[in-house]
């Protein structure tokens, strides 16, 4: 039988090591900066207070300052929308359109939440499917991965530990891309963390699972896979809502150097304030698999989610800014590095 209370003990050295990495040490703050700090983490955590109702009351109001008054990034949601379902009329693509800026609204209040809500209240909320999958694959001495993208709340995978019942010591982490304001990054960590999940910058994880795998320590870490990839980052170009699209495989390299079980996390919004998560498991022999195959089939699981209800993908995102033709004008590959010509 596993020692749990020395493997807890284990996890919690490696949150604490995490949190002051993504943190940064306290000194390198000036006043001015922890004042704005403090002043942002009241304002979150008053609000995070209120009950679920007064916060989609709230997040009404939002939706009519941000979509009617600011019209915030208009222009690149309704190209997104166009290009992507160019079956649907103009009366289909607002009535998305609407539904996309009411959720995001509503993922911002969601997500605030999190920096209060007690761990019952929140299961009210969200169910988790396939977790058993998940701690099987622990019962084997195999730790997992799990691939996603910006669709429904994806802050509130960091309660799917919650759901463990032989393998409560894992971690479960997500990796982030830290942000530029260093006030939010610290505020959205905090939010993130709150439900015993954690989270690691993108250059850092290698190191985190290489560090877990000599503990012996059980985890699981998603990956958000569908970021636009800088040009010099461009190793796979795949079709992707009627787009040829670039698209990240370094957690595809990285799943294979650590032999993770595989999971897509399909998500399903049925009503306001209710989320199902969905590991579907994809492969936990990933290396027996052809180079990109687990990329490939993660966006066209992606689609089938999106077309399903679009309405609360991240459309705000330019996703398709960068083009083919660009890039091979610009680029070349050489020995699978990518370099200007």
């Amino acid at each position: 039988m596993p020692n749990n209370d020395s493997k807890t003990n284990s996890r919690n050295d490696a949150n604490k090591e995490i949190s002051m990495s993504a943190d940064g040490p306290s000194a390198g703050h000036s006043f001015v900066s922890l004042l704005k700090i403090g002043l942002a983490y009241s304002t979150f955590y008053l609000l995070s207070l209120l009950p679920y109702r007064a916060l989609y009351a709230l997040s009404d109001f939002f939706y009519v300052v941000v979509y009617h008054v600011a019209r915030y990034r208009i222009g690149v949601v309704r190209r997104n929308l166009s290009t992507s379902f160019p079956e649907k009329d103009g009366d289909e693509l607002r009535r998305i359109e609407r539904g996309f800026y009411r959720w995001l609204c509503d993922y911002f209040v969601e997500t605030v939440k999190l920096m209060t809500v007690s761990r019952k209240e929140l299961l009210r909320h969200v169910e988790f499917r396939g977790t058993d999958a998940i701690e099987d694959s622990f019962d084997r001495g195999q730790t997992c991965a799990g691939i996603l993208g910006h669709y429904c709340n994806w802050e509130l995978l960091s309660a799917t530990g919650l759901m463990f019942t032989r393998h409560t010591e894992a971690v479960v982490g997500l990796i982030y891309h830290p942000l530029h304001n260093k006030t939010f990054d610290r505020l959205f960590i905090k939010m993130r963390q709150s439900m015993g999940g954690v989270c690691v910058p993108k250059q850092d994880i290698l190191r985190y699972l290489i560090s877990f795998r000599r503990q012996n320590l059980m985890n699981i870490f998603g990956y958000i896979a569908d970021q636009a990839p800088k040009y010099q980052n461009i190793h796979l170009w795949l079709p992707f809502l009627g787009h040829e699209t670039p698209v990240f495989t370094g957690a595809e390299r990285i799943i294979r150097k650590m032999n993770n079980t595989v999971f897509y996390i399909d998500v399903e919004r049925p009503r306001r304030g209710k989320y199902i998560y969905t590991f579907v498991p994809m492969t936990a022999d990933p290396n027996s698999l052809p180079e990109y195959e687990i990329t490939r089939r993660f966006f066209a699981m992606l689609e089938q989610t999106i077309r399903r209800d679009p309405r609360f993908y991240l459309w705000s995102h330019d996703r398709w800014k960068r083009t083919r033709t660009e890039f091979e004008k610009e680029y070349k590959v050489e020995h699978e590095h990518v370099i200007k010509k």
